[in-house]
């Protein structure tokens, strides 16, 4: 068999992923399954495509993407209904692969605006709640390195009535869990995330360029993993033979049993996706033309709460008149449960809190999304609970050199991003090829000899 380095293995990826590929019968025999037509899961069909070698890439829904699409037909203009922000654009491989032109990567612009009650924070009322909200992310690094304690319980008492805008910015606005459901050692090893950016196209659309030509199957959920002896998985379509497997699915989903396996997964593997469950963040979008709230695109407000029933406002998007009010945690898995209508009612009325009544006049078409209800993620984004930040590296480990598990939730330090599930995609994708042989293993430098000891003196 043919063996690639690694040198020359990513010099061809970009042009191997451009080549057609015929779908798959219904019943067929490849190298690696991936299960998870997502970040990671692109990411990952991408590697072993540029390797030479079979792939079947298995999605259950009608379009790739995973917990991030981009819709246009909503309000005529690109509107991410999942994954919106691209962290770190220096070194983000979606910023770096992204097509030029025919994608436009721009920055966030830096900073937030505060509303108390119908006006704007002051700068003192600002700097206080900057410097709040600096202590208690230092707070919870700090305690993070020494304990994996929850990070409510890592939180400064001094913070005042800062103390709840503090908590929803970084727990169910950062992370979609509040703060007491939230391990502050998995805080502490999170990469850093302060520089931000878009798509203007969309970071859906900008996946779903990046999986084009790649031999996806839509609407082909798997329903069983058979590892007992050799690999086989079942799908509505067929059954697909494989040497080795990459399964990309949420934990939720991975924890709910829609994906039956003979045998049935390690306790030790299930115990850790149950403790990586998936936070709650949906977008509740408004079309607010004429631009009411006299805001800059892309500006992010928040309220000065006095509890946790609030949200972030991002404001007419990629210069648009689609503005996203964000909800999270507890509340914004309440707030969803009770579906769409009371969700559009919310953001009104908290609309209307902070810039006066007539606001809702100016709300034309409405959208709000229910991620916790979509079957095929249930949830937005993996966020490890107290004590539970090793899950991750467990959740990584291959299951009888058969099976892989990849996405957001395995990677230790870019957890809920589509960077780090890219990443992971990646990384395990290189794995299985080294498995395969295909892929040589990395060397490793050479020691130089210890040095000679001389005589000792008297």
């Amino acid at each position: 068999m043919t063996q690639l380095t690694r040198r020359s293995f990513l010099a061809a990826a970009a042009a191997a992923t451009t080549r057609p590929f015929a779908a798959l019968a219904a019943s067929s025999e490849v190298d690696v399954a991936i299960v998870g037509a997502g970040a990671a899961g692109i990411a990952a069909a991408r590697r072993i495509v540029a390797a030479g070698q079979r792939v079947a890439l298995l999605e259950a829904a009608d379009r790739v993407g995973g917990r991030c699409i981009t819709d246009t037909r909503i309000f005529g203009v690109p509107f991410d209904r999942g994954a919106h922000w691209i962290a770190e654009p220096d070194v983000n491989p979606l910023a770096k692969l992204a097509p030029r032109p025919g994608f436009d990567i721009y920055p966030a612009p830096p900073g937030q605006k505060v509303r108390v009650a119908r006006r704007y924070a002051r700068e003192g009322e600002m700097e206080d709640f900057l410097a709040a909200w600096v202590r208690a992310g230092r707070a919870l690094s700090e305690a993070g390195r020494k304990a994996d304690v929850a990070c409510a319980q890592a939180l400064p008492k001094d913070l005042g009535d800062w103390r709840p805008i503090v908590e929803f910015a970084l727990g169910p606005y950062a992370f979609g869990k509040d703060l007491a459901d939230l391990s502050a050692a998995d805080y502490a090893k999170s990469a850093e995330r302060g520089t931000l950016a878009f798509c203007r196209q969309g970071a859906g659309a900008l996946l779903a360029r990046l999986a084009a030509n790649l031999p996806v199957q839509l609407s082909a959920p798997v329903t069983r993993i058979d590892w007992s002896r050799g690999l086989d998985l079942e799908t509505e379509k067929g059954r697909i033979s494989a040497r080795a497997a990459i399964v990309t699915v949420s934990t939720n989903v991975l924890t709910a049993g829609k994906i039956k396996f003979t045998p049935d997964l390690p306790k030790r593997q299930l115990d850790a996706a149950a403790k990586l469950g998936l936070g709650s963040y949906d977008h509740i979008a408004l079309e607010l033309a004429g631009n009411p709230l006299n805001l800059q695109s892309d500006e992010i407000v928040f309220e000065k709460s006095d509890s946790r029933r609030t949200a972030g406002l991002l404001a007419n998007v990629g210069g648009t008149s689609v503005s996203l009010l964000d909800v999270g945690g507890r509340f914004g898995r309440e707030l969803a449960a009770q579906g769409e209508p009371a969700m559009i009612a919310f953001a009104g009325d908290w609309l209307a809190n902070l810039f006066g009544s007539d606001i809702k006049k100016a709300i034309k078409r409405t959208h709000a999304t229910q991620w916790n209800q979509e079957p095929f993620a249930l949830g937005a984004a993996s966020a490890a609970a107290p004590g539970a930040q090793s899950a991750r590296r467990i959740l990584a480990e291959p299951l009888g050199n058969k099976i892989w598990l990849a996405g957001e939730a395995v990677h230790e330090t870019l957890w809920g991003t589509v960077g780090g599930a890219w990443e992971s995609g990646e990384r395990t994708a290189e794995a299985v090829l080294r498995r395969l042989g295909v892929l040589k293993e990395p060397e490793q430098p050479k020691r130089p000899p210890p040095p000679k000891k001389s005589p000792r003196r008297r």
